[in-house]
């Protein structure tokens, strides 16, 4: 009797700390780990349909929609809205790329608003300043000027409507949930974070009143910042670019040792590009252009996978990913030796041909990885953050944007201009640092993206849209760096080929590889279902790793049946994310 009371009290004491352990779930998710979804999310209609990385976010486009609102005004609103509800990469002061496609036009209209490089900046001016949280590592933004250029051409409603939902609920306050918790923690518990003055700012707007770490439940108000999204929708972008807000922005850069100025922002423009253009098996792709590498590195690789037999075994056969991985690598070494800013560089027209993409396939060897290092002696591109967000839209009518935009890191540089409640970017980095400086650690100095001022960074962006027979059937894209552009190309070989639907396509496991490092990244690397799948790959010759924790990318998007004109919105599990069909009751499928 005496041991079972002592096994009793043992097992009560077990169950009090599980108690304990459990009803601290949220916050130890939120500190460490990856919030526990492991399914996509799916919502229907024949309306219009918001995927994007926060619930809010979606809500706030679908009710822009109901309104009257087409894709592109839907698009400025989400936008703004992320900069409230997912501060590590949605953005006011960050840039990016949109398309937009509409239902009577043939074309695909495309929206450059990439950062820039301040008219200070030099070639040689990181080689002995590696920092990522600096002042000089931020590069003239171009978000509020792209959403604005957009809005102008394409938008229904005025721009103050569109943006005072998000300047409202950053007013108010919001429900935090365990991804958005998770996020905050991480940045506020970084070192540099909590003891550096220059971040004085963030863990003032960021940092929980209380001072503990940040649970899913949690209420999150951002008065700052609702007053920045007030001023810009009363005022415009010259609020931004122009007014007070740039003011307060060059004043922050004159104290903290950066060199954008008043003259950097008030000179900043978007610009409308021609797209990308690729067909691959009967479909029309569209891409971004140059200074996004996404749509020329896509378009390689398409050009090589139409005339590689793919659908001869199931889509993850050994045979299958290594197909996929030869054309990765080759399309990847083609970038980091080409690739930079169309208005400073010229780009080979023969890299997106139907001819050079049979060139290239034909190097492939069936049977046998290709060692990178045979392509050419010059290393890989530095990598680029991970920390990017994509949303897709389509409304009543038809019209479609796919938007993706970033800090670049996550959190940007992780300094806010003060009382603006705006965070800022580090894009800078994306330039090559030490000009004629390339070695095998990830460096390269090339001349097609070493900084000159004006100049764009180079970009993996990839937002997508796909048409058959003219019309938009697939919107697509997704955060992740370096591995954007290879994200896109799972889920369209996955919908396009295999013929997934795009649950299943979105759902399914990622592969990446980037020509160096010279490995295949297959997010199920140490599944036991795929355990053949590796041992037959490493008999190929490859080096297989797994993903990243959280997962690669993050790819929130639209399929589009043309025949009966339902709009299947697709949420990626990998980072959360939510998708809203335009009614006024959303009923979320989970």
């Amino acid at each position: 009797m005496k041991n079972l009371s002592c096994r009793l009290g043992t097992y009560v004491k077990i169950l009090l700390v599980l108690v304990c352990v459990l009803g601290s779930v949220p916050t130890l998710l939120a500190k460490t780990g990856r919030p526990l979804r492991t399914h996509v999310q799916v919502s229907t209609g024949t309306q219009g349909m918001v995927v994007s990385e926060t619930l809010d976010a979606s809500r706030i486009g679908a009710a822009i929609l109901a309104k009257g609102g087409n894709a592109v005004d839907a698009t400025v609103a989400v936008a703004f809205a992320l900069a409230v509800t997912w501060p590590e990469a949605g953005n006011i002061a960050g840039g990016g790329f949109m398309m937009i496609a509409q239902p009577d036009d043939a074309q695909v209209h495309f929206v450059d608003y990439r950062e820039k490089a301040p008219a200070a900046a030099t070639a040689e001016m990181f080689i002995n300043n590696t920092s990522r949280f600096s002042w000089q590592q931020v590069g003239v933004p171009g978000t509020v000027a792209g959403l604005y250029l957009a809005h102008q051409k394409w938008g229904k409603l005025t721009w103050e409507q569109c943006l005072m939902p998000s300047s409202e609920l950053a007013a108010k306050g919001f429900e935090v949930d365990a991804y958005l918790a998770r996020s905050m923690n991480f940045v506020l518990t970084r070192k540099n974070v909590r003891t550096q003055d220059k971040f004085s700012e963030l863990r003032k707007v960021f940092g929980k009143p209380d001072g503990k770490l940040w649970e899913s439940g949690d209420t999150l108000v951002l008065p700052d910042i609702a007053k920045s999204i007030a001023m810009i929708a009363t005022q415009g972008p010259d609020a931004f670019y122009k007014g007070s807000l740039a003011q307060a922005l060059a004043i922050a850069m004159k104290q903290g040792d950066g060199i954008i100025t008043l003259q950097d922002m008030a000179d900043y423009q978007a610009k409308l590009r021609p797209s990308v253009h690729a067909t691959f098996h009967g479909y029309d792709v569209y891409g971004p252009a140059l200074p996004s590498a996404g749509g020329v590195t896509l378009a390689m690789m398409l050009n090589q996978l139409e005339v590689l037999p793919l659908k001869q075994q199931g889509r993850f056969d050994a045979q299958t990913v290594h197909l996929i991985a030869e054309a990765q690598r080759r399309a990847y070494h083609q970038r980091a030796m080409y690739l930079g800013d169309s208005d400073f560089v010229t780009i080979p027209d023969f890299l997106t041909t139907k001819t050079f993409g049979k060139q290239m396939a034909h190097t492939i060897d069936p049977l046998h990885a290709t060692p990178s290092d045979t392509l050419t002696p010059t290393p890989k591109l530095a990598d680029e953050s991970p920390d990017t967000t994509h949303f897709s839209i389509v409304d009543e009518q038809g019209m479609a944007v796919s938007n993706t935009y970033t800090l670049e890191k996550s959190w940007g540089t992780r300094l806010i201009v003060p009382g603006t409640g705006i965070l800022l970017n580090n894009e800078m980095g994306d330039f090559n640092p030490i000009p004629g400086h390339t070695d095998r650690k990830g460096k390269i100095g090339t001349q097609a993206n070493l900084i000159k001022p004006g100049k764009r960074m180079l970009s993996s962006q990839t937002p997508i849209i796909i048409k058959h027979h003219g019309k938009v059937t697939h919107v697509i894209g997704s955060p992740g760096g370096r591995t954007i552009t290879n994200t896109v190309l799972n889920v369209l070989v996955n919908c396009l080929v295999f013929e997934m639907p795009m649950s299943q396509a979105v759902q399914v496991p990622r592969q990446h590889h980037q020509w160096f490092p010279d490995r295949i990244a297959f997010e199920n690397v140490d599944d036991p279902a795929f355990a053949s799948l590796v041992i037959q790959l490493k008999q190929m010759g490859h080096t297989l790793t797994g993903a990243s924790k959280q997962g690669q990318g993050s790819a929130h998007s639209i399929a589009i049946d043309p025949n009966s004109s339902q709009r299947i919105g697709v949420a990626d599990w990998r980072r959360g994310g939510a998708a809203v069909r335009q009614t006024k009751q959303e009923s979320i499928s989970q």
